[in-house]
Formats: structure tokens, sequence, C-alpha cells
């Protein structure tokens, strides 16, 4: 079982050395002692397109992008494999009471329906959880 959902913000910060703080780095430890996380999945899509976009604009080096793609193959990473449709509608009534993109409310859906804290950087998604009385780590 996850220990925690961590949303894109929070992984992205392992690759961007400028997005990182204490908090991050703190999760980060948590996976290299071998805790868990689970995400929805869209979540490697958009890691990755950040990747990208990073090397792209010269955020990062290719050996740094390669890099942080090979340590996230060494975590423990639950992406959720929900294929049925019937959740759409939570996650649509999510997005609209809390003003959220769909990717978002999908963190926020992943949390409540496995009971666990949602690690975030992003203000909105912070502030629908605690509304939703979601645990924040």
């Amino acid at each position: 079982m996850p220990d925690f959902v961590a949303d894109a913000s929070i992984c992205l910060a392992w690759c961007f050395p400028d997005e990182s703080n204490p908090m991050t780095e703190a999760l980060l430890d948590r996976l290299v002692q071998g805790e868990e996380i689970a995400v929805p999945c869209h979540w490697r899509l958009e890691v990755l397109n950040a990747v990208i976009q990073g090397e792209k604009r010269g955020r990062i080096s290719e050996p740094m992008a390669k890099g942080f793609l090979a340590r996230l193959l060494s975590f423990r990473i639950e992406i959720d494999g929900r294929r049925e449709l019937s959740h759409l509608e939570t996650l649509r009534e999510l997005a609209q009471r809390h003003r959220l993109t769909a990717y978002d409310a999908a963190y926020l859906e992943l949390a409540m329906r496995l009971g666990l804290p949602l690690a975030s950087l992003d203000g909105d998604l912070i502030r629908a959880a605690q509304a939703e009385k979601v645990p924040l780590i």
C-alpha cells in the first residue's frame, strides 16, 4: 500500500534544483528509504513533458534528464490503473467545486479514494485538499 499521493510538482522538484525545498527533499528521502507513492495515470506524461520542456529551455541537460528518469524507475511508484470511466463525474465535480484542472482533480480524487495524505506544491490543489479534509504533507 502506498504511503502518500505525490503530484508532479513534488516529483519535478527532484529534477529541477531551483524548485527543490526542504519538504521535497524530505519526501525524496522517504522514497529512497523504500516508501511508496501513488500517482494517477496521467502523472507519467505530465512529468515526462516537464522534463522534455526543461531540456528544451536549457533548465537541465540531457544527462540530468536521463539521470532523473532513471532514478524515478528505482522508486516504488504505484500508478493508478483505474480504467473504468465511472469516476469521471467525481473528477468533474471536484474540478468545478475547487476550480482545478482535471489533472489536479485526479490527484485529489486519488488521495481521497485511497485515504492517503497528499504532497503538492500547487496552491490551488493544497487549498482544495484542505477543503476536502485530505491530510497534507
